[in-house]
């Protein structure tokens, strides 16, 4: 027994040692369980070895892994126990160092990460499992009763079924925490010599089953990230509504990654994965009423997410409509009242948000992952470069700039109309970047006039200038860049319509 989570350990032990089982244990573990009163071996008693080196080297040595790893159905391997005196272990409990519990802590030290590096724990893990066939190995409290429960129905055995399960649990463990190891020191000391490992490591814990995919046809699972900290759909609590869906989860984080871009009262309409709506406002209540405004017929079934806590007004204003789901930092109780009146409205708190952190984003291909960084880089009057005669005014470079902002969570070809802080129009996902120019004109009718456009990539002809200025927008942001800008900017100019660049794009794919 050598456990760092040490939750239910003096009860198992003793239940074990009443049964005549005989433990071995080092360090904290051997003095919790001789403080409770139990006789003992040290580990130390069987190697003949004292712990060396502050704790590194206690187990690592052939009396403890022969006694774990000999086949009890091999005759060379029983006689060589017997020539060395080595009496087998039948039973590994380990569990390992807290590393990380270690490098969540703010501003813990290289050197105190790399203390929590476990080696002994790993090697007798590791031992146990593949010597499953005689070894029964426990690196999950949680079994303490299962464990005692098949001892008492099996005459003290424990079935081959078990402990083939346990060691594939067991080399999960030891999976889990080599990955958090070397996510934490590729981070460290690659960071500038190797942004990409060579080897990429994608562990995720299951959260849950999921009803179906995308289609029912499809089965499917929802897993997150061993180490997230950033508030996120995959962190969030749900407390009220149906099971989600993989659809559900999808747009729920489109939507909220959306409302944590910004710091005033957000709110964010999605469907599938594109805004059908979003808006800023004095309070949650007005930004969800623009946000609706923009599209009301689209806004049936879908998801809606907000950077505040959603009060009993904007509850209120929730329900007049079908809506699939709804995420924030809180909800008061008084909106609680009004929102689980719906008895399948799906809720989530995600806590305080904090804005998108520099991380890596990766899509999923047959047979490879593409992987690249997250894209969060923003865009500020700095960056901007005037190309057209007539310049924004500032009140339009003020809502360029948030159209630039909600535009790169809108799916390519992408075409966003803004008035102030709040969309009007939104074309999404169409071949042509002109289509997309059509739907968000068709799509904000009259309050078209007046707003200002963006674009995600450059415009390739002039043919989507001339739409916009026949609908009366006042002023255009694009990243530039086509090997036509100076007939875009000439078209502008003949228009009157101010431009900007912004010099990058914000492809979705």
């Amino acid at each position: 027994m050598s456990v760092s989570d040490k939750s239910g350990l003096v009860e198992f032990a003793k239940k074990l040692y009443a049964r005549g089982i005989e433990i071995i244990s080092t360090g904290g573990t051997y003095r919790t369980l001789q403080e409770a009163g139990l006789s003992i071996i040290k580990v130390s008693d069987i190697t003949q070895f004292p712990e060396m080196m502050d704790g590194r080297v206690k187990t690592l040595h052939p009396r403890i892994h022969g006694a774990i790893l000999a086949r009890r159905d091999k005759e060379t391997h029983l006689k060589e126990l017997e020539k060395y005196e080595i009496t087998p272990i039948d039973m590994v409990v380990v569990n390992l160092y807290p590393f990380k519990e270690t490098i969540e802590k703010k501003g813990v030290r290289l050197e105190d990460a790399i203390e929590q590096i476990d080696i002994g724990g790993p090697t007798l893990i590791r031992a146990a499992a593949k010597n499953f066939e005689g070894v029964v190995v426990i690196v999950n409290p949680k079994n303490y009763t299962k464990i005692l429960a098949e001892l008492e129905q099996n005459h003290g055995k424990i079935s081959l079924n078990t402990r083939r399960q346990l060691a594939v649990e067991a080399f999960r463990h030891t999976m889990e925490y080599d990955s958090y190891i070397y996510g934490y020191l590729s981070q460290q000391f690659l960071k500038t010599s190797e942004k990409f490992p060579p080897l990429l490591t994608l562990t995720f814990r299951k959260l849950q089953d999921l009803r179906y995919g995308e289609n029912p046809h499809q089965e499917a699972a929802f897993y997150t990230e061993l180490n997230i900290i950033e508030p996120c759909v995959s962190n969030a609590k749900q407390i009220h509504g149906k099971q989600l869906s993989y659809n559900n989860i999808y747009d729920i984080n489109a939507a909220l990654e959306m409302v944590k871009e910004f710091e005033d009262p957000a709110a964010a309409i999605i469907k599938h994965t594109n805004p059908c709506g979003f808006a800023l406002g004095k309070n949650i209540f007005e930004a969800y009423k623009l946000a609706h405004k923009t599209d009301p017929l689209s806004a049936f079934g879908s998801i809606v997410a907000f950077n505040r806590t959603v009060d009993e007004d904007t509850a209120k204003e929730i329900v007049k409509t079908f809506v699939e789901a709804v995420i924030a930092p809180e909800f008061k109780e008084s909106a609680l009242k009004v929102l689980k009146i719906k008895q399948n409205l799906r809720l989530l708190v995600t806590g305080t948000l904090t804005p998108p952190q520099p991380s890596w984003d990766w899509k999923k291909v047959v047979g490879g992952v593409l992987i690249q960084d997250r894209d969060i880089k923003q865009v500020t009057l700095d960056d901007l470069k005037y190309v057209t005669e007539k310049r924004p005014s500032a009140e339009q470079l003020d809502s360029l700039l948030f159209a630039w902002k909600v535009i790169r969570h809108i799916k390519s070809n992408a075409i966003l109309l803004v008035k102030a802080k709040h969309t009007t129009g939104i074309g999404a996902g169409q071949m042509s970047r002109i289509d997309s120019v059509k739907l968000a004109i068709m799509k904000a009718g009259e309050e078209a006039e007046g707003s200002v456009l963006a674009s995600d990539a450059f415009f390739p002809f002039r043919d989507s200038i001339d739409a916009a200025a026949d609908a009366g927008i006042v002023a255009i942001i694009e990243p530039g860049g086509s090997i036509r800008d100076q007939e875009v900017i000439a078209a502008a100019n003949e228009r009157g319509i101010p431009m900007v660049f912004t010099g990058i794009r914000c492809f979705r794919h």
